[in-house]
């Protein structure tokens, strides 16, 4: 199977390799859509001093990383891009995976960040040294050393393989949609794909008509509404180009609409079985056979986990050549599948769409605070911050992405927004202070979680009755925002510095200040 297209990588103009102990001011993890974001507003504010760091030999975060056939956005293009960043060139309403890519690799040279960028450098370990007031990042290359630490490695960059029995054992090809094998011919194989997520919904129907067979093992049937894409005509891609204003109006139009539709999942879960109908009848539409059918309709309320769209997902599963196996895969014998309801199907290979360690970052163990633990440590599970971005502990480290900034129904474009002016607020607060970092007190980003957790209560998540992978280790919705974009904004509009703890300028002053004291 031919790999999709990749946008060519620009030529490198300078060695972005860091030196060894070299000291930046500002020091980013990750170059997806947050890190790249950060980097363009670091540079409109007037700092030039940092360094985005990426594990990686490109840029593009998951979009880099999701390479498999039938990857596209699920979120529409105008409003999947950056409000001071708009592509008059979509082609289409939903992009597709390499143009998204190609989009980001625009961002990157459109606001000059590739000499900010060392690739091929993974983060090992940041410390947080007290004495000295500042963190030191250990990478795959060398140490660094930098006065603000910025996490935008993302829950969607470390994909998570299940514990199943004799998988070490498999005979065939086995990898996960984010690690796609380009050099796995499926052609004429027997394949299994395991998960009916965002991912398997567009993969199924990509290899469909390729494979000898595919057994698609679901564990739980996803709610499937209809995707209402097209190509962008030239007509509209030249107004978009020649009056910016048209292009702005479109993607508030979107946005709006999307917007409309939040008091559904945080407030009024019973409004979205509304939406279930229009999901059965797209279900019914396409799906004759009353024993499929049977299989494919779930038994929890819309929006209780990610609501999926597709139109050619349902088609795909009802050709001779596809069946579905309503348990997830529990063990592998030799080349024999094995379902947790005792259904076995031969298979050549295997292609888990499983999701990713969102809950539990690897990037978590990695960044150790002033206290000497990490925030995995410190989080005992369930991770926490204040307004999604700050840490108690962790002096001078921001989070984009962070705990319960994520959405269920519109761009996280927004939300990454937010977090990038609040991050710079914060930033500029620390110069005009005299400040040399801050942390937000314990008491403030209890307060602000408890509250946060109260909202969560009410929730389709909540209230849904179905597990998902919003849920962290001890049960907690750590993953979702349970309001609107509008209030997340607000909330993050300014820094508030009597939720902070100042430390003093002097580099021998100890790294924790008590609880509300301020320079």
């Amino acid at each position: 199977m031919a790999p999709p297209h990749r946008s060519p990588a620009p030529p490198p103009e300078h060695d972005n390799t860091p030196p060894p102990q070299r000291h930046v001011r500002i020091a980013i993890i990750g170059s997806g859509f947050s890190g790249l974001g950060m980097g363009v507003k670091l540079r409109e504010a007037g700092e030039t001093d940092f360094l985005i760091v990426e594990r990686a030999n490109d840029i593009g975060g998951t979009w880099r990383d999701n390479t498999y056939p039938g990857c596209a956005c699920d979120v529409p293009s105008h409003l999947y891009s950056f409000s001071f960043a708009p592509n008059p060139d979509w082609p289409h309403t939903f992009s597709r995976q390499p143009h998204i890519r190609a989009y980001l690799e625009q961002v990157a040279d459109r606001f000059g960040l590739r000499p900010h960028i060392a690739t091929g450098t993974e983060v090992c370990q940041a410390r947080w040294d007290t004495h000295e007031a500042r963190w030191h990042v250990h990478t795959s290359h060398t140490t660094l050393t930098c006065d603000i630490l910025i996490s935008a490695a993302g829950p969607l960059a470390d994909p998570a393989l299940p514990d199943i029995p004799g998988l070490d054992t498999f005979p065939g090809a086995l990898f996960h949609s984010a690690r796609w094998n380009h050099d796995v011919d499926l052609t004429g194989k027997h394949v299994a794909v395991v998960g009916t997520g965002a991912s398997a919904i567009q993969i199924v129907p990509a290899i469909q008509p390729h494979v000898g067979h595919l057994t698609l093992f679901q564990r739980t049937p996803a709610w499937v509404m209809p995707r209402a894409d097209r190509p962008i005509t030239s007509l509209e891609r030249w107004l978009f180009r020649r009056v910016p204003l048209t292009q702005r109006l479109a993607r508030a139009g979107v946005y709006l609409g999307r917007e409309s539709t939040v008091g559904a999942f945080t407030r009024h879960p019973r409004l979205l079985r509304a939406a279930e109908t229009l999901a059965r009848l797209h279900l019914r539409r396409h799906v004759s056979d009353p024993h499929l059918r049977a299989k494919l309709t779930p038994d929890y309320v819309m929006g209780c986990k990610r609501i999926l769209l597709s139109n050619d997902y349902y088609p795909a599963l009802t050709q001779p050549n596809v069946d579905v196996v309503a348990a997830g895969l529990s063990e592998i014998r030799g080349d024999t599948a094995v379902a947790a309801d005792g259904t076995t199907r031969p298979v050549e290979a295997i292609i888990f769409g499983t999701g990713f360690h969102a809950t539990d970052m690897p990037i978590a163990h990695r960044i150790v605070g002033a206290e000497g633990h990490s925030l995995a440590q410190a989080a005992h599970g369930s991770l926490q911050a204040l307004r999604g971005t700050t840490v108690t502990g962790f002096p001078n480290l921001f989070l984009i992405i962070g705990p319960n900034t994520g959405l269920g129904h519109t761009s996280m474009i927004h939300i990454i927004e937010s977090q990038l002016r609040y991050i710079i607020d914060a930033l500029d607060h620390l110069n005009s202070s005299g400040a040399t970092a801050l942390h937000p007190s314990r008491h403030a980003q209890q307060a602000w979680n408890a509250d946060l957790q109260h909202k969560m209560d009410r929730t389709v998540w909540a209230q849904g009755g179905c597990a998902s992978w919003y849920i962290d280790a001890n049960g907690r919705n750590t993953t979702l925002w349970p309001g609107s974009t509008l209030r997340f904004r607000r909330a993050t509009r300014r820094l508030d510095p009597t939720e902070y703890q100042h430390l003093p300028p002097s580099p021998e002053t100890p790294a924790t200040a008590s609880e509300g004291s301020h320079a």
